[in-house]
């Protein structure tokens, strides 16, 4: 049976944390059936853990090749595994895939967190056992007392809210498509059998349904991921991205980002990379390399919302908030971090959670690569705001722990964004000195001029007028955008009246030939600042070009 994993990835500690793994070089019915009774009890809301057979380990560290198993021997520890896990009780089998890796077979077995915790075993398969219960204490399996064991009793019943089954759901509220793309971009095996097995049997397999066959229902996971609409099972499970030209709370734009919650991080990330984050290259004096510098650092933006989903909780009716200011991007989510976490500890530079709220997605994410886990986040954030030249990050949650905020102070170097266009050129928008003085602070390319001379905002015509004559624009582009689109610009001033092409790139110097159009005279065209004299014959001998209205506007 294939797992919904990617297996190499697995055993080299890249999925699950290695307090999850554990490896045995051969076969010792006692020590399975007390690991595989930890990972059920699933202490720490980890999602129980892998038992790896076939790998040797050196005080702790698997050794490759493998020593490997044969197949009889395979056969027989299946068989085996079977009758033992049958003295766990509450009744729990875990789930079994052999595998070939550099070419010796193994055996991993999955034992995921149990809905009927605690689980007991027997202390021992020979006379006078005991009945125990056990957990996981980094990489070992032990008994509980004290403090450990009356919380592990406490756990009776609790399943986290991402693994428990939603009987408002249906089987068929679950996207094969979805579940197939997840299968293939991870790599797992589950992938090519995914066609053909029984939907429901391929559900059970991934542990996102559970559940009778006459009454199989989806668990909360299975949604979040595998369900175009989540927010229909989870209300307001969405994230909200507001950007905001200053701080006066008037003139903002903003998004909704909904979905799958892996859809979610990667399209809000895609649109804070093209609408917000800003990149230069400054040369330094005295040196020869140059440094490149973003106002905010894409890996640690990645982080912090990566995060923020997987923290979250979703039986709260609160989205994820993404704050853009000139300054600063907060990321706000509801509650904040589990106890015994205060704010103090987040000003550590790693922040380790003996405990998660949710299991399953923080698994999802970690296969997809969306996210570390480890107790990584924050030294990850750090770092990449460091690298950058950027301020240190703000983590904050309050007193009583109902929020969680990451701020992310912009590059001192790189204040603004490149989406203030949009909310200038919005009806209606109120201009301040503040806002005015932003545009112009900002790199200009076509696209930002094409989208100032269609306002109707007379403020930023106005202020074009007053504080770009045609010289200081071209200096400006030039600083900011490709030498191609400075010279496209410059080709408005000498469109004072019809040239064709050979004329327009003569007057420049340059060549008669197609690579040179599409450089420096299409972009004008794609932009409508100049036009066709014949629109209906593109490719007509005679054809010319002139400036359009907008076009007339940006010459004067």
């Amino acid at each position: 049976m294939a797992l919904p994993i990617n297996i190499k990835e697995l055993v080299h500690g890249k999925v699950v944390e290695w307090e999850r793994l554990e490896f045995k070089a051969g076969w010792n019915p006692e020590d399975f059936l007390h690991s595989i009774c930890a990972f059920a009890n699933d202490f720490n809301n980890w999602g129980g853990g892998y038992i790896i057979v076939g790998i040797a380990t050196v005080d702790g560290v698997p050794q490759f090749p493998p020593v490997g198993l044969t197949l009889n021997s395979i056969d027989a520890i299946q068989g085996e595994l079977i009758n033992i896990c049958y003295k766990i009780q509450p009744n729990y089998l875990p789930i079994i895939q052999p595998y070939s890796l550099d070419d010796r077979h193994i055996l991993v077995i999955w034992a995921p967190a149990g809905d009927l915790r605690p689980y007991s075993g027997p202390s021992t398969l020979g006379n006078d056992a005991r009945r125990q219960y056990y957990i996981r204490a980094g990489s070992r399996s032990i008994v509980p007392h004290g403090d450990n064991l009356a919380r592990l009793i406490e756990l009776t019943a609790k399943v986290p809210f991402d693994d428990r089954v939603n009987q408002q759901a249906q089987l068929n509220d679950l996207d094969l498509g979805l579940i197939r793309e997840f299968l293939q971009e991870v790599g797992s095996e589950l992938f090519d059998e995914s066609v053909k097995i029984p939907f429901p049997e391929l559900c059970r397999q991934m542990q996102i349904s559970r559940g009778p066959a006459e009454f199989l229902r989806p668990v909360n996971v299975g949604l979040m991921f595998f369900n175009r609409e989540p927010h229909k099972f989870f209300n307001r499970a969405w994230i909200e991205l507001a950007i905001h030209p200053d701080d006066t709370g008037r003139n903002f734009i903003t998004e909704t980002f909904k979905g799958p919650l892996h859809h979610q991080i990667r399209n809000s990330l895609a649109y804070l990379k093209k609408e917000v984050i800003r990149t230069e290259v400054l040369k330094i004096t005295g040196q020869a390399e140059s440094k490149t510098i973003s106002n905010y650092p894409y890996n640690a933006l990645e982080e912090v919302i990566s995060n923020a989903v997987y923290h979250k909780s979703y039986a709260e009716e609160a989205p994820i908030e993404i704050q853009v200011f000139p300054d600063k991007i907060t990321v706000l989510s509801y509650p904040g971090p589990m106890p015994p976490i205060t704010n103090t500890d987040l000003q550590q530079r790693r922040v380790v959670s003996r405990a998660y709220r949710n299991r399953r997605i923080g698994d999802f994410l970690k296969e997809l690569d969306l996210t570390e886990g480890k107790s990584t986040g924050f030294p990850i954030i750090r770092d990449a705001m460091a690298a950058n030249g950027s301020p240190v990050p703000i983590f904050h949650t309050d007193k009583d722990q109902v929020l969680f905020m990451v701020t992310l102070p912009c590059h001192p170097e790189l204040q603004g964004t490149k989406s203030l266009t949009k909310i200038l050129t919005k009806k209606g928008a109120k201009l301040t000195k503040q806002t005015i003085a932003q545009i112009f602070s900002e790199s200009i390319d076509l696209q930002t001029l094409s989208d100032l001379l269609e306002s109707d905002i007379s403020e930023v015509r106005n202020e074009i007028r007053n504080r770009l004559n045609a010289q200081e624009l071209t200096k400006k582009v030039s600083k900011s955008v490709s030498k191609s689109v400075s010279k496209s610009i410059a080709i408005i001033d000498f469109l004072t009246n019809e040239k064709s092409r050979a004329e327009i790139l003569h007057h420049f110097g340059l060549i008669n030939h197609t690579k040179n159009f599409n450089s420096y005279i299409k972009p004008l065209l794609d932009y409508k600042i100049i036009e066709l004299t014949i629109p209906d014959k593109p490719n007509s001998r005679y054809q010319k070009y002139r400036l359009t209205e907008k076009g007339k506007k940006l010459l004067k």
